[in-house]
């Protein structure tokens, strides 16, 4: 199977994060201990005197889908399929992210279906794709948004659909403290959007298997 490498896109970067210097991690730390000892305890403590270079370094990890472009994980198709030019659909790709107002997780699963138009992308690029964009500090709105316009600019489908469930800390934890309770969000392009029986047929796909 021949690989076509596409000419890339970048991401634009926010003229909000372009005007920002980033703190160093001595920085972070101090801002953890503070944060630390705003709540009543004792950064000192032994159970707790390492906890600000733990938060610092698994910050690195859960929010590093800042450091990484989803077009680059997108720009290498494969056009020997044979033929195919049917649905293409990626079910329960597992994703947690941060809600960007309390900076508590939310957690869930992403569902893509596109129809390819000029090639197919690797199945775990879609799901890397979600990952890159769950790693920030998000909305479940702005992440399904964001997943969509990346895929498609790129892959240019005749059509794309995306379905994102989440469970929101935010919402079981805190304020209203309601556990179990599930958001799900849509968005479609191309005859996804203009044909609601392809809606329908996405959906069926989805949630038939799982009966």
């Amino acid at each position: 199977m021949d690989a076509v490498v596409k000419p890339l896109k970048i991401q634009p970067v926010s003229p909000e994060r372009k005007l920002l210097a980033r703190p160093t991690r001595e920085e972070a730390e101090a801002a953890v201990r503070v944060l630390i000892r705003w709540t009543g305890e004792d950064p000192d403590r032994e159970g707790l005197v390492d906890t600000p270079k733990r938060v610092v370094r698994s910050y690195e990890t859960l929010f590093g889908g800042y450091n990484d472009n989803p077009a680059e994980e997108l720009q290498r198709t494969f056009e020997d399929v044979q033929g195919y030019d049917d649905l293409v659909l990626v079910r329960d790709i597992p994703f947690y992210s941060h809600c960007e107002h309390h900076l508590v997780p939310f957690v869930g699963k992403a569902h893509i279906g596109y129809y390819p138009s000029e090639g197919v992308v690797g199945l775990s690029k879609l799901a890397r794709v979600v990952d890159i964009f769950a790693r920030r500090m998000q909305t479940q709105e702005a992440m399904t948004a964001q997943i969509v316009q990346s895929i498609d600019d790129v892959l240019k489908p005749r059509g794309l659909a995306v379905l994102v469930e989440a469970e929101h800390m935010c919402m079981a934890m805190r304020g209203i403290q309601k556990q179990g309770v599930s958001t799900v969000t849509t968005q479609f392009t191309g005859v996804f959007r203009d044909d609601p029986a392809e809606q329908v047929r996405f959906f069926e796909l989805i949630r038939g298997f799982k009966r």
